[in-house]
Formats: C-alpha cells, sequence, structure tokens
C-alpha cells in the first residue's frame, strides 16, 4: 500500500469517527434561536397557566424570531411535565412554565421525579394571579359565612374540588379549613378546568379554582365567588370580599408562574430568553389580555426567582404538618 493510499484510509477515518460530533457542533455554533420552541405546560389545557402561557408565547415568539409551541403534559399535580422537561437537552428549545406546585410538589410526593432547584434553571416569574372561594351560583350558600356554617354542621362530608394534589386550589382550602376550624372531603380532578365542571355539576359543594379560569362562569352567572385569597380585592370582581374582608384571617393565597429551562442551560441562552420576557410583559395588550384573565404581571428575576420556591416549599412543609397532610 502506497504512504498516499494509507493516508487517504487514516484521513477517511477520522472522518468517519468526528461526522457523530458534527451535528452537535453545527447545532452549538448556530445563533439562538434557530428553531421551533417548546414550551411544555405541565397541567390541561383550558387551566390558568395555559391560558397565560398561551397569551405569553404568543408576544414573545416574534421577539425571539422563531415560533413557541405549547404542549399539555399535564398530570400528577404537574409532576410529568416537570421530568419531561428535567431531562431535556440544556439548549434553549424547551422550556417548563414554572408554577407553585412544582415547589410544593417537593414535600407534597415522596418520589416527585425531580428536584425542582437541582434540575432547573428558573429563569424568572411572569405573572400571579388570585385564587378564588367559589359555589355554584344556585346553591343557598351566598356567603363565607353560609359555607363555614354548612362545613361545621358536616364535619368531613361537605366535599370540595381541586385542581389536584398540591395544587393552589388544594392547599387554599386547607389552609382556609384550618382557619375556620373545619374539615371537609378533598376530591382531585386534574385541573382548574375540571374542577369548576365539577362545581358547575354539583359534583362537590365547593372549589378554589384560579380567577382565570373560573372567571367566564362567574361572569355568565354559573358560578357564585365568595371571597378572593389574595391581600386585596380584585379589579376584575370589585364586589367580591378577600378572606380577611369575610372574617377568615391568616389566610392569603395566590397563584404565580413563570419560566424555567433544564440545568445547564448557558449563560447567553437564558439571558436572551429573559430580555424576550421583560419585553413582552412591557406591551400593553399583553398586560390588558392578562388582567382580563384575573392575572397580573409579577416579575421577579434570577435569584428572587429562586427564592420564590424555597419560600414555597417551606411554606408547604409547614402547611402540610399543621393540618396533618401526609406525602403521597
Amino acid at each position: 500500500m502506497t504512504d498516499m493510499n494509507r493516508r487517504r484510509l487514516v484521513g477517511a477515518g477520522l472522518a468517519a469517527a468526528l461526522a457523530p460530533l458534527a451535528a452537535p457542533l453545527a447545532r452549538a455554533a448556530e445563533p439562538y434561536p434557530s428553531r421551533t420552541i417548546k414550551w411544555v405546560l405541565p397541567y390541561l389545557a383550558g387551566t390558568g397557566p395555559d391560558t397565560t402561557a398561551r397569551i405569553l408565547a404568543e408576544a414573545v415568539g416574534p421577539i425571539l424570531g422563531q415560533s413557541v409551541v405549547i404542549e399539555n403534559r399535564g398530570g400528577a399535580g404537574g409532576n410529568i411535565g416537570a421530568k419531561l422537561v428535567a431531562r431535556a437537552p440544556a439548549d434553549g428549545y424547551t422550556w417548563i412554565y414554572s408554577a407553585a406546585p412544582m415547589a410544593a410538589n417537593m414535600h407534597m410526593y415522596k418520589s416527585p421525579g425531580f428536584d425542582a432547584l437541582k434540575d432547573f434553571r428558573h429563569i424568572m416569574r411572569l405573572t400571579s394571579a388570585d385564587v378564588v372561594l367559589v359555589v355554584n351560583a344556585d346553591s343557598d350558600i351566598r356567603s363565607v359565612d353560609d359555607l363555614v356554617r354548612q362545613i361545621r354542621a358536616r364535619p368531613g362530608k361537605v366535599e370540595y374540588a381541586s385542581g389536584g394534589v398540591g395544587t393552589p386550589s388544594h392547599l387554599g382550602v386547607e389552609m382556609f379549613l384550618d382557619a375556620v376550624k373545619g374539615s371537609a372531603l378533598h376530591v382531585p380532578y386534574k385541573g382548574a378546568s375540571e374542577l369548576c365542571t365539577a362545581v358547575l355539576g354539583n359534583q362537590v359543594v365547593f372549589g378554589a379554582p384560579i380567577l382565570a379560569v373560573a372567571y367566564p362562569q362567574i361572569q355568565a352567572g354559573r358560578l357564585r365567588a365568595l371571597a378572593v385569597t389574595g391581600p386585596r380585592r380584585n379589579a376584575v370582581l370589585p364586589q367580591v370580599p378577600t378572606l380577611a374582608e369575610a372574617g377568615v384571617l391568616g389566610v392569603e393565597l395566590t397563584s404565580w408562574g413563570g419560566i424555567s429551562v433544564p440545568a445547564g442551560t448557558p449563560d447567553a441562552v437564558v439571558e436572551k430568553i429573559q430580555s424576550a420576557f421583560v419585553q413582552a410583559l412591557k406591551q400593553p395588550r399583553v398586560v390588558a389580555a392578562l388582567q382580563e384573565q384575573g392575572g397580573q404581571v409579577d416579575i421577579q428575576e434570577g435569584n428572587a426567582y429562586v427564592d420564590g420556591f424555597r419560600r414555597e416549599m417551606r411554606s408547604t412543609e409547614a402547611m402540610m404538618k399543621k393540618v396533618g397532610l401526609e406525602p403521597l
């Protein structure tokens, strides 16, 4: 074999060996983003987070110059979608709508399948929304006092729906029950939309969904809002009192959500995502659309957002001990 032939063979061998590395290296050299982005929603379509994410995806896509596609992966209180994203490539093309349940699930479940602090880079909180205590509009329960009387008259038998174990609609009611020294029967569903359907169908007596999901039914006169669980009245329901105004003290709860990516996502990519969302959340039409759903812009970036996860984990653990909830 001649030297030239040997060199050709060696060159061919090197080319074959390096071929598997060529595609990843080429992708790494591409400017971000250069293809469609998947935003995983660990909740069902039609829920408050789903509505919020779709409003924001439509606004942030043009800023980034790529489509942002929503993928609903509901189930297990958000754990299914979270596990999926925790194992996704850390390249900025898979996001997760991170929210209070992601933090709460660290205590609500024995084995959630991910670590909320270690497996993700939490970029920023985007919005917050009130939770609202509701009953069927045909019910004879017309106030928080009426509901409390029923609960105390039938301890452990009045049924309430939640959007799943560990969701704000579950934890909020347990905090409420603890405050009024009552007990009720928890019936978990797969999301806030199913929660509302259960109340509308008289399958349960009451529930505490995110306002964004309940608001259309409240407006239509099918659900009756008894109180909001935030620190002040909501602008879209100015006639509805807070729980504190209704005489239930020490219970304040808002639902919040943000944007996170797999741990290890490069700083430059994170900064580009963060910048795009900051720009989107300044757009008047985006702010108005969120407010129409009962939500509001509530930005917390970087470490401040991570601190929010830690606070939610501590408060969930304390609440579970207080009311005797065991991890699933």
